[in-house]
C-alpha cells in the first residue's frame, strides 16, 4: 500500500516558522506544514507576529498552507485575499480548535455549534474567495452524532480537503477518536478526507492507513512532535537514535536563545517541548519535574543534561 500524504498539524504556540524550518533541516518528510491560526479582523491587518509566520520568506524550505480562524465572511474572506497577495493559493478553515477561550467566541469548534450559520458563512466564503479552501474539523460540538448534519452542509461546497479529528469539542483531546463516525464522514463526504488524531506510532498509522484506505492522507500533531522522526518512519526510514534527537534537541534549544529574549519566555517555550519530548524517555518524570521548576537558562540545562544521561531513550 503506497504512504499516504503526511501533514504536519497546525501545533498553537508551539510550530512556529523557527521550529518549523529547525523540524526540516533534520526530518524532511511532510509533505504539508499547516501554519498556526491567523485571527482575522475587521481591519483585516494581521498581527506583526503572524505576518512573520506566514511570510514566504520564512518558509521556503516547507510547504505551508495557513490557517485562519474565523466566524465572520468578511473576515475570512479579507484574510484570504491577503494570503493570495503573499502567495498562497490555499488556505485553511478552523473549525477544531477546543480552547475555552476560542469556543467562547463561537471560532474553532465553537462554531460547530451553529449549523445554520455556518452553512451561511461557507456560502460566502466559497462563492467569493478566489483560492482554494481546506477545512480542519471536528465531529461536533457536544456530540457526535452532529457530524450528520455538518457533512450534509460540507457536501455543498468544494472543499479541498476535509481534515477530521474525529473527537467532539467537549471530548477535547480525552477519550479514543471516534473512528465509527470518521468512517460515516468518509464514506458520505463528496470532498477529498483526510485523517487526524493520535496517531504516536507507526502502527498507529498502518491501522488507519488499512482501515480507511478511502482517504489518501493523514495529520499528526502531537504525535510527530513526541517522536519527531515518525514520519520517516512511516516512509521506511527506521526510527531515530537518542544522538539524532539530541542534536535536533540543541539546535531548537541554541536557536530559541539566539532569537528570543530573556530567561522566562525562553523557557515557557522549551518547556511546552518537552511536555511532548518527556515521552521518549524511559523513568523522565523526575527530571521533568526539574526542567519544568526551573527558573534560570542554567538550571534548565542542568536538569536537560541529566535527563539525558540518566533515561534510556525508547523510540
Amino acid at each position: 500500500m503506497a504512504v499516504k500524504k503526511l501533514y504536519f498539524a497546525p501545533m498553537e504556540g508551539v510550530a512556529g516558522y523557527i521550529f518549523r524550518n529547525i523540524y526540516v533541516d533534520f526530518f524532511d518528510d511532510a509533505d504539508k506544514f499547516f501554519s498556526p491560526f491567523v485571527v482575522t479582523r475587521p481591519s483585516g491587518i494581521m498581527k506583526n507576529k503572524e505576518l512573520r509566520d506566514i511570510l514566504p520568506e520564512n518558509n521556503e524550505k516547507l510547504f505551508l498552507v495557513p490557517q485562519i480562524l474565523a466566524n465572520n465572511a468578511d473576515g475570512f474572506i479579507n484574510a484570504s485575499k491577503q494570503m493570495r497577495e503573499l502567495g498562497y493559493d490555499e488556505v485553511n478553515l478552523n473549525l477544531g480548535c477546543p480552547s475555552g477561550t476560542v469556543v467562547s467566541k463561537k471560532r474553532g469548534a465553537g462554531f460547530l455549534k451553529y449549523p445554520d450559520e455556518l452553512d451561511k458563512f461557507l456560502d460566502r466564503i466559497y462563492s467569493e474567495c478566489d483560492i482554494k479552501i481546506s477545512v480542519k474539523t471536528r465531529i461536533g460540538f457536544e456530540k457526535t452524532e452532529e457530524i450528520y448534519r455538518l457533512i450534509e452542509i460540507f457536501n455543498k461546497y468544494p472543499i479541498y480537503e476535509l481534515i477530521i479529528h474525529p473527537r467532539t469539542r467537549m471530548d477535547m483531546y480525552k477519550n479514543k477518536p471516534n473512528l465509527e463516525m470518521f468512517e460515516y464522514a468518509l464514506g458520505e463526504s463528496k470532498n477529498p478526507v483526510c485523517y487526524n488524531g493520535d496517531i504516536k506510532k507507526k502502527e498507529d498509522y498502518e491501522l488507519i492507513a488499512e482501515r480507511f484506505q478511502k482517504t489518501d492522507s493523514v495529520m499528526i500533531g502531537r504525535g510527530i512532535l513526541s517522536n519527531p522522526g515518525l514520519f520517516g518512519e512511516i516512509k521506511g526510514k527506521g526510527a531515530i537514535d537518542k544522538e539524532i534527537f539530541k542534536k535536533y534537541y540543541q539546535t531548537i534549544f541554541e536557536k530559541y536563545c539566539e532569537v528570543y529574549d530573556g530567561d522566562t519566555f525562553i523557557l515557557f517555550k522549551l518547556k511546552e517541548l518537552w511536555a511532548y519530548f518527556a515521552n521518549d524517555f524511559e523513568n523522565a518524570d523526575k527530571h521533568l519535574k526539574k526542567i519544568r521548576k526551573s527558573k534560570k537558562i542554567t538550571e534548565y540545562e542542568d536538569a536537560v543534561e541529566k535527563l539525558f544521561s540518566d533515561c534510556e531513550f525508547r523510540i
